[in-house]
Parts: structure tokens; C-alpha cells; sequence
């Protein structure tokens, strides 16, 4: 059977097991989903039938307009009256769209989400009265022969997420974890087309953010003893699913920090030059930062390099410093890429600073600032700015910008507002 993209789905259930099914549907047209991931044959949204021998669970729906492709599959392997639970391992639409229909057609069934899906379930599926229970890490629910346990993964990538683990078939239903958006009617990953790319790029723009999340949900999942990893978009992994977990610790585990010793600190700065200015100041801010015992100091030119392939590096920094010149107004075009590639890592908390030489009015430095509080990052110094070409006295000025960000970066003195020149400080009320 050829991919989404090529062939329609029949719209038979697939058997993982005798106890649990593939009951989702298959969105082969979909090419951008949630505004940012691009998908270049579509997606799946994956849903699942486990049966016990006192009652059959469904865990997770599919999106609302799929509905019909999961009822129809749903009815082949169970009718609704044998329906006792239903699980929400996340409350995206995406996930949840058949749910108000396949509770009106199992009125009897329990509805279980995790604790933290409580402050929005309601607003979500716009019910007042849903009555539901909420589970946590350590809870289950018994099927008779079969049961249904919760590993509460917070972030990944929605703070209700959760995986369900039916331990008597060693099977993880994990939710987005593990997931991708590809599409392929073979559904396993030993039978469909090559997706790798799709995994990883799932992982870069949705689970990246959330790296401390990702290891913490690690050390649960990795105790477990799985044979099949069924995620809720993309292939079903049954062929050495321990791969899929290696791969994510693998992607999870900070690269950097391998060869920077526990006592070292990490400083970025990124600058670009119309006419030389800008870089005079970075490399003044570099030397003087590197000299700082314990830093470790890196200077690059935006004009050199893809910014895209600057983000590995900027997640494990512990500091950052843009350097841009002012021009019509703003800061140019590739610091701003390079700000824009931070949405989708982790830098809270990071230290953050920003200079550059101006002609005019000199609004870079401050829209800099602005972005990087707003991504919050910390920047406890003001920024520094030079009018046109910097004088000796300036490139001093610069040096001790440096000096001063590679001790605020080694807590070696308080963080304070620097007090350069008459001439910088002017230039402010420009």
C-alpha cells in the first residue's frame, strides 16, 4: 500500500494487538498545522481501542472533521454500551474533536484526563456540566485483564499531557510524544516511507522548548518495558521502539556541555556591520569578555552563517550578546532571524545583552533589549551604543562592557547599570 498522499485509507481498524486498535484517521491534504510545522504529505491523527475483559477504553479522538473515519472504525471492533472509559491524553482539538459525540454515544463511560487538564477542559469543550476524573503519575484503571496507567509528561507539549501505558501488552499510547506529522496508510515504522526527518523535525518545533520536561518524562518512560510505542500523530513504532527513547535522550541531553567543564560559562555574541562600526565593538566586547577567568567566549558574524544553524549553540549558551547597527529605524534583518529562532528553545533565565553603532536615532539597541526581556531572558545591563565610528575612548568603553558581562556571567559582582561617558549616555535622548 503506497502513502497518504498517493492512495485513500480503507476504513478498517488496524490491529496493533488482539487488544488494542488503531481507530484514528488519516489527513494526507494538511500542510501547515498550528500555524507553524510544515508537513509535506499530511498527518494522522492516531486513536485507540484497548479492550479488557470487563470493558473496552478509547484513548484519544481525532479532529472534528475526521470524526466519521473514527466512528466508522470504532464500530468494527466494539459497541458503545462495552465503552467504560475514555482517556484524553492531551486536550488539543486535534485530539479531542470527536469526544462530545463518542460521550453522547457512550453516556456510561468515565472520562479520565490528567490533574492539570482541569483549568482547561471545560473552556475547551465548552461544557459546564462535564463531569470527568483526574489522574496523576502512579494511577490506573482496570479493563479486568487489562490496565490502563498514567505517566503525568507536563509541557510536552501542552501542560495536561500524559501517556497511558497498558502494561499487560507493554504498550505506551504516548500522546505527541514520539509523534511527527506523517502521513502513511502502512502506518507502522517498519512498513512506511522514510520519516526521520519528519521525527526530528517534530521534535525541534515542538518538544525542544521543553528539554527538562522532555528528560524528566524520560526517566518514567525508560523504566518501562515496551514493545510497541503508539504516539498520537505519525507511524506506530513496534520495530525497536527503544530507538525512538534512545533518539529523544539523544536530542534532550545537552552536546556543549561534554566539552565545557562544570566551572566554565558560555558567552555568544553575534554581531553585523554596515561599515565596520558594529564590529569594532564585538570584537572589543570579546576580547575583554573571554579574559574573564571561567568564560568562554564565541564571535560571530551574522553576515557568515544561517542563523537556523546557530540554535544548538544558543540553547546550551549561558549568555548571549547581539550586536546590531541601527538602520531606518530598527535593528537589520538577521538579528532579528536570529532573535525569531529562540521561540523554539529554551532560554529563561539566560543572560542577554545588546550594542551597536548608529548614524541617526539608534533604536536598535533598545528594540534588542525589548525582545530579549520579552523572551525572558535577564538583562541586567543597559545596552551599549556608539554614534558612528567609535573613538578610543568608546573601544574602552567596550572592554569594560565585555568585562563586565563575563562577571555578571560568573556572579563575580553584583548586576548594576553601567555608567559609560557623558557622550554614550547622551546618545540615549537621540
Amino acid at each position: 500500500m503506497n502513502g497518504c498522499a498517493h492512495e485513500n485509507a480503507a476504513s478498517a481498524p488496524v490491529a496493533l494487538s488482539e487488544r488494542i486498535h488503531w481507530v484514528g484517521a488519516f489527513d494526507p491534504q494538511l500542510r501547515t498545522f498550528d500555524i507553524i510545522l510544515k508537513t509535506a504529505n499530511g498527518t494522522t491523527y492516531n486513536a485507540y481501542a484497548v479492550r479488557g475483559s470487563a470493558g473496552v477504553a478509547i484513548v484519544d479522538t481525532v479532529k472534528e472533521e475526521f470524526a466519521g473515519d473514527f466512528f466508522t472504525r470504532l464500530e468494527q471492533i466494539a459497541e458503545y454500551h462495552e465503552i467504560t472509559a475514555i482517556v484524553l491524553n492531551h486536550l488539543e482539538p486535534d485530539h479531542t474533536g470527536a469526544l462530545p459525540e463518542l460521550m453522547r454515544r457512550a453516556p456510561q463511560a468515565r472520562l479520565y484526563v490528567s490533574f492539570m487538564a482541569q483549568v482547561m477542559i471545560k473552556a475547551l469543550l465548552k461544557q459546564d456540566a462535564l463531569e470527568y476524573i483526574a489522574v496523576n503519575t502512579g494511577d490506573s484503571v482496570s479493563l479486568g485483564d487489562r490496565t490502563l496507567s498514567f505517566l503525568h509528561t507536563p509541557y510536552l507539549h501542552w501542560p495536561d499531557t500524559q501517556c497511558t501505558y497498558v502494561k499487560e501488552e507493554r504498550a505506551l499510547l504516548s500522546g505527541d510524544v514520539f509523534g511527527c506529522h506523517f502521513c502513511d496508510t502502512r502506518l507502522f515504522n517498519d512498513r512506511v516511507g522514510d520519516f526521520r526527518f519528519s521525527f526530528e523535525y517534530y521534535y525541534a518545533h515542538i518538544m525542544r522548548p521543553f528539554r527538562k520536561q522532555v528528560i524528566d518524562a524520560l526517566q518514567l518512560i525508560e523504566k518501562l518495558d515496551l514493545s510497541i510505542i503508539a504516539p498520537a500523530h505519525g507511524p506506530i513504532l513496534r520495530d525497536q521502539p527503544q530507538n525512538y527513547v534512545a533518539r529523544y535522550r539523544e536530542l534532550a541531553s545537552p552536546r556543549l556541555k561534554r566539552d565545557v567543564s562544570a566551572d566554565e560559562k558560555t558567552l555568544l555574541i553575534f554581531y553585523i556591520s554596515a561599515y565596520g562600526n558594529t564590529a569594532r565593538m564585538a570584537e572589543a566586547i570579546y576580547e575583554a569578555a573571554h579574559q574573564v577567568n571561567g568564560v568562554r567566549a564565541s564571535l560571530y558574524d551574522l553576515a557568515g552563517g544561517e542563523t537556523n544553524s546557530f540554535a544548538d549553540m544558543l540553547e546550551e549558551a549561558d549568555g548571549l550578546v547581539l550586536g546590531s547597527p541601527t538602520i531606518n529605524g530598527d535593528a537589520v534583518k538577521p538579528v532579528w532571524d536570529l532573535l525569531s529562532s529562540l521561540a523554539v528553545i529554551n532560554v529563561t533565565g539566560k543572560l542577554g545583552a545588546a550594542f551597536g553603532s548608529f548614524g541617526w536615532s539608534g533604536e536598535a539597541v533598545r528594540l534588542i533589549e525589548d525582545r530579549l526581556r520579552g523572551l525572558k531572558l535577564r538583562v541586567p545591563m543597559q545596552g551599549l551604543r556608539v554614534k558612528l565610528i567609535p573613538t578610543l575612548e568608546e573601544i574602552e568603553a567596550c572592554r569594560e562592557f565585555g568585562r563586565s558581562l563575563g562577571e555578571e556571567l560568573m556572579s563575580n559582582r553584583p548586576a548594576r547599570i553601567l555608567d559609560f561617558t557623558e557622550e554614550l549616555k547622551s546618545s540615549y535622548s537621540t
